[in-house]
């Protein structure tokens, strides 16, 4: 059965192999599937980091702030 899914192959070190299998064990999911859900995790977490260095660099003495109602018009 084809899926919709792009696969991946990564290698990994024994440890990290280790880790996402008690993981997975833990959880009771498939090893890939427990692997995806730690990448979207640190996915999640470098955007965050992308919107925390914009925010940092609008947020000077003398800046503008809108309201909420003004920003969504």
């Amino acid at each position: 059965m084809p899926t919709t899914k792009t696969r991946l192959n990564i290698t990994l070190s024994p440890e990290m192999e280790t880790a996402i299998k008690r993981l997975a064990e833990r959880d009771r999911v498939p090893q890939a599937s427990k692997a995806a859900e730690l990448l979207l995790g640190a996915l999640e977490l470098e955007e965050d980091r992308v919107w925390n260095k914009l925010a940092q660099k609008r947020d000077r003495r003398g800046a503008k702030f809108l309201t909420h109602n003004k920003t969504w018009k």
